[in-house]
């Protein structure tokens, strides 16, 4: 793991978890505008780190970020996010109270199947797979995520996605992208869930609304405080990746309720 801090002089406290397949700049932005108001730490799971690691579960994403801050004298967060797989470990670590924390977002958190396992292992198959192909083309990466739409605001689309397309060739293996789906879609609950204090928003894309039903569901049963806030025109974790700003409108907006 990697950990990146921002704002180092504000008392308020920030933890952020990263998504599946992404490196850790493209967050770099919407860390940075948080930080205007906020202590970040953006953590960087085992596989996505430049270290030659290899991501292994959630649980242990979410025991290393806990530690780290442990380390650092933090037994406490005013505000935790998390996108995707990030959005997985937020609720695993509120569920378990690994760590008192005022208010979190879960933005299209991945919550876990409630399928046979060997089927659990196909849909593991086929994403591992589906990742695998990805970064097998810069082409089909684009193609898949059009530049005209996923190339940050200031930046050449052509040396964007050839560092994405380098970066993924090089840095994610074949455990880390397995393990990732797997652990995802699988890791385990406490059940029941014990009621927590938190204030907890579940966010997500108009685009995906369709492909988070399940997780929706799952969220508000477990969570019953959870706020559902739709972001129109948008897909998934196109917030967080593209428009820092607005997200750290969003984070304010949620931290002043």
């Amino acid at each position: 793991m990697k950990v990146y801090e921002f704002g180092k002089d504000n008392q308020k406290t920030f933890l952020m978890f990263q998504c599946t397949a992404e490196p850790w700049w493209v967050f770099k932005p919407s860390a940075e505008t948080v930080a205007k108001d906020f202590r970040v730490f953006l953590f960087i799971s085992d596989g996505h780190d430049e270290k030659g690691t290899d991501f292994i579960s959630i649980e242990k994403n979410v025991e290393q970020a806990v530690s780290y801050l442990h380390d650092k004298g933090i037994l406490h967060l005013d505000m935790v996010y998390g996108v995707s797989m990030g959005g997985a470990s937020v609720m695993y670590m509120l569920a378990n109270k690994m760590l008192p924390v005022n208010k979190a977002i879960v933005d299209t958190g991945i919550t876990p199947y409630n399928y046979p396992k060997w089927f659990c292992r196909l849909i593991a198959i086929k994403d591992y797979l589906s990742i695998r192909i990805a970064f097998k083309s810069i082409k089909l990466m684009k193609m898949l995520m059009p530049p005209q739409r996923w190339t940050p605001e200031g930046e050449d689309s052509k040396e964007h996605y050839q560092k994405l397309f380098e970066f993924g060739q090089n840095h994610y293996s074949k455990r880390t992208i397995y393990n990732v789906f797997w652990s995802a879609n699988n890791y385990p609950m406490t059940c029941p869930v014990p009621k927590i204090d938190t204030d907890i928003e579940y966010w997500y894309g108009e685009e995906e609304k369709a492909a988070r039903k399940k997780d929706l569901v799952y969220a508000k049963k477990i969570f019953p405080q959870i706020i559902l806030r739709e972001f129109k025109g948008l897909a998934h974790a196109e917030l967080v990746m593209m428009f820092p700003e607005r997200f750290y409108s969003e984070v304010i907006r949620f931290w002043n309720a």
